[in-house]
């Protein structure tokens, strides 16, 4: 088959790719930036380029959509609304211009908010920031495009947090910080996370090419639920560090966010504690991924083994 992935040059497509190539795919990459695994297979755009995209999905069977604004600090903060909404807007009219009847969107989590308790596919969204909100605006393009034709398939996964090699997010800042001594345990450590491996979401993204017609939504994350202090405990373990992890009360981490998002509107710059990060760290951000795991799909990876490998790999 044909394949498209927008996004293709980052964390997440890269391993994507990697697996279609493998099941024998003809795969182009349509990125605001050239990859460096990949070199060959990218053409250079943004998604909020219309006659670029139509371009670029000529002759495609599918495509995958991955580009996003996702970081926790866009600015501007108009960018989540351009790319993530106004970029959808964008995909349907490609889509539709070059006949496509096969999407697969990476939305989020976030779309649920931090209030709702280990909720399935079917709660009502909630999002809490821009990130959320805009991914969701996202999905309701995609449904209405899929509900147009009944020949159209649109898969729509919501990933939880999502680690791995060749990632520098939250969870590579955590080990960073922890390998470097720096790390402070805010709160006691028992709030859950929901996380996902990426070596097991681009096995089953992979696995959406042959996607039947009709919409489908999927949470994604390993399971068992990790909670912080063993995420923690983990990342110790693997880095063979000895010393005590020190710990601290929940409003004492947070009046500490507090000041670095005070400093960082005087200076301009961005650090790595904020309030937003010690909210996320602390609170338990847990998803149902019961329909996931009807649908057949198992994991490869364990999240412990996820860690490790990453862990090896990085540092």
């Amino acid at each position: 088959m044909k394949i498209v992935v927008t996004g293709g040059s980052g964390f997440i497509g890269t391993r994507l790719i990697e697996v279609l190539l493998e099941e024998n795919h003809d795969v182009k990459i349509f990125d605001k930036r050239p990859s460096v695994t990949y070199p060959e297979l990218v053409t250079i755009g943004d998604v909020r380029d219309q006659e670029a995209l139509i371009e670029a999905f000529r002759g495609v069977d599918i495509v995958y959509h991955l580009a996003a604004e996702h970081a926790d600090n866009v600015t501007p903060v108009s960018l989540y609304e351009d790319v993530n909404v106004g970029g959808a807007v964008n995909i349907v009219a490609a889509l539709e211009a070059n006949q496509i009847k096969n999407l697969v969107f990476t939305s989020s989590v976030a779309i649920y908010g931090r209030h709702q308790i280990h909720p399935d596919e079917s709660f009502e969204a909630q999002p809490t920031n821009e990130y959320g909100r805009t991914k969701y605006e996202a999905e309701k393009i995609f449904t209405a495009w899929a509900k147009k034709a009944p020949e159209n398939s649109l898969t729509i996964v919501r990933p939880a947090v999502v680690f791995g090699e060749r990632n520098v997010g939250n969870v590579h800042r955590l080990i960073e910080q922890i390998a470097k001594k720096r790390f402070v345990m805010v709160g006691n450590g028992e709030n859950k996370k929901s996380m996902g491996y990426v070596g097991n979401i681009s096995l089953f993204l992979a696995s959406k090419a042959h996607a039947k017609p009709g919409i489908d939504i999927y949470n994604f994350a390993g399971k068992p639920d990790l909670s912080s202090a063993e995420i923690v405990a983990i990342i110790t373990d693997e880095l063979n560090l000895k010393h005590t992890i020190p710990h601290v009360p929940e409003w004492i981490g947070l009046m500490g966010g507090y000041l670095f998002d005070i400093l960082s509107k005087i200076t301009g710059k961005k650090y790595p504690i904020s309030t937003v990060r010690i909210k996320k760290f602390t609170a338990d951000t847990t998803v149902s991924t019961d329909k996931l795991i009807k649908s057949g799909f198992v994991d490869k990876y364990g999240l412990e083994e996820g860690l490790r490998r990453m862990i090896k790999y990085e540092f």
